[in-house]
């Protein structure tokens, strides 16, 4: 049934996915690879969720709880590139799907909509992270941070996973965790949900990032889709 379901949602053929925090929790592989750093220098180890507020903020925000260091200071772009050689030796090591995520897409492929891969990871972590996760087979499109010239909260990168599953964006939502998922998904007219979960702070609101709809649990987004039950809407 539909008569729930908001009228941006009902003629939706594919769902675009942010990766980190929205499908997949990376955030124990990004602390290790920076926590080896300190460890490395013999400095003590931080515990993993004293990394994990910081983890969308990506090599710049690892660092600045690691060793308190900007991207201004000068050594700023070696410690960076270390903390990637570590990271990329241990993509997946410790990196899970959230709950309810494998069941999901599952559902997702059943009621044959196409979904795809949206993040602002590059390349050279999203490809090999998402080949090497049988999450992912049924993905038709992994678009990275740098696959366009522009990254989130540009719209580029969602045009061009559009195009990729050859749909109009309007065909398209695109959930994600960050303000700049919903700010990125709005400008290319696609349909957007809020992902109220992952590495979320406790006094994020949601509500201000004019999604159209928000989810507590990757479940929750079927109830946002044709032949859900419910929606969780924002006004």
């Amino acid at each position: 049934m539909t008569s729930n379901v908001l009228p941006i949602f009902r003629n939706i053929q594919a769902v675009l996915f942010d990766l980190d925090g929205t499908l997949v929790d990376s955030a124990p592989d990004l602390a290790g690879a920076v926590d080896k750093m300190r460890t490395d220098r013999g400095l003590s180890s931080y515990a993993p969720e004293r990394y994990r507020p910081m983890v969308g903020a990506g090599a710049r925000g690892m660092l600045g709880i690691a060793f308190d260091m900007q991207p201004d200071h000068p050594d700023f772009a070696a410690m960076r590139e270390e903390f990637f050689v570590n990271y990329e030796r241990r993509l997946t090591q410790e990196t899970y799907a959230f709950e309810g995520v494998s069941e999901l897409l599952a559902q997702l492929v059943a009621r044959s909509l196409s979904w795809g891969v949206v993040t602002n990871k590059s390349e050279r972590f999203a490809i090999p992270l998402t080949q090497s996760m049988p999450l992912f087979a049924t993905a038709g499109a992994v678009v990275g941070g740098d696959t366009t010239p522009h990254a989130k909260p540009h719209p580029e990168p969602l045009l061009e996973a559009a195009r990729r599953l050859g749909l109009a964006p309007e065909r398209c939502v695109y959930v994600g965790d960050d303000e700049r998922d919903i700010v990125a998904g709005r400008a290319a007219g696609m349909a957007t949900v809020a992902a109220a979960y992952g590495y979320l702070g406790h006094n994020t609101d949601v509500e201000r990032w004019g999604a159209h709809a928000a989810i507590h649990s990757p479940l929750d987004l079927l109830n946002c889709l044709p032949s859900g039950q419910a929606l969780n809407g924002l006004k």
